[in-house]
């Protein structure tokens, strides 16, 4: 019983990353209707901000969120409006500038560290609390607590402020929310300033637990899409929820199963959801059509 607590553990505190990676990636789907492939470089970013942040002036990654953070606000602000925008109306072309944004930004980073790996030290990296006999690592706790009060946050952003609201306007007719006096363009450049925030926030939070290197953003953002997908798309609760479902699949699948084939399980699971619900367990349905209509 106690083997299979512990299994339950590590899936809810890996759904907790999934969960964190994925909101962002989630939020600009939902809002601007892309696939953003550069989401986990993103996310690298923000685990190379925290290590820079370390290495310059020996900054705590916990509090080198007050840094990362707002920078991968700017920096997602410059991509959609010098990169995304001008392609507003091509929306495969958009996808395929996110494809080689992955690219330039693995090459910028593997450029300047030359592939090193590096991690980042906390005092807080060897904590492991004791409950009952479960074993759970602060560091994830943390990040598991910090996705938790980043669904709280973005729900209620979403629902009680004018900026959310205009964004839940864009997000349902972008044509009918520019005919009501909301800056359409404007409202895509906060909600990708948005979604690289978060991704910043995930880097930061997961520096003190991963080993970084230039393709690490891969290993989440395969996660992230399924996460996404089998949320919901556009639904910030789904990719809250879907995280700790994948995480969990994987966990158990990795025990009772076999480690090889944890991400398969997962993956069957994503395409099984893709055929059944398109729109995902949380996301409005038709809501994955949007993307091919024509709003200009």
């Amino acid at each position: 019983m106690s083997t299979f607590l512990n299994i339950l553990v590590v899936g809810l505190l890996l759904g907790g990353i999934y969960g964190l990676v994925s909101i962002g990636l989630n939020l600009i789907f939902g809002v601007i209707r892309i696939v953003n492939f550069a989401q986990g470089e993103l996310v690298m970013l923000g685990m190379y901000g925290a290590y820079f942040s370390y290495w310059l002036v020996g900054m705590d990654p916990y509090v080198s969120i007050l840094v990362v953070v707002p920078a991968l606000f700017v920096f997602g602000v410059l991509i959609q409006r010098f990169i995304l925008q001008p392609l507003q109306n091509e929306s495969m072309m958009q996808i395929f500038a996110t494809f080689g944004l992955l690219l330039l930004l693995q090459n910028v980073i593997l450029a300047i560290t030359r592939g090193t790996g590096y991690t980042v030290p906390t005092d807080l990296s060897t904590v492991v609390i004791d409950i009952a006999g479960l074993k759970i690592s602060l560091v994830r706790l943390i990040a598991l607590f910090a996705v938790t009060a980043v669904a709280v946050g973005m729900s209620w952003f979403l629902k009680n402020t004018l900026p959310g609201k205009a964004i839940r306007a864009v997000t349902q007719d972008r044509r009918a929310a520019r005919l009501m006096g909301i800056n359409v363009e404007l409202t895509f450049m906060l909600t990708f300033g948005m979604g690289a925030a978060l991704a910043g926030l995930a880097g930061t939070l997961l520096a003190p637990i991963y080993t970084m290197s230039p393709q690490i953003g891969g290993n989440f953002i395969l996660a992230a899409f399924a996460v996404v997908v089998l949320g919901g798309l556009g639904s910030v609760w789904g990719a809250f929820i879907g995280g700790f479902i994948i995480g969990l699949i994987e966990a158990l699948a990795g025990y009772y199963l076999d480690p090889a084939l944890k991400h398969a399980v997962w993956f069957l699971v994503f395409i099984a959801v893709l055929i059944v619900r398109p729109g995902g367990l949380f996301g409005i349905a038709g809501a994955e059509e949007v993307g091919l209509r024509e709003q200009h």
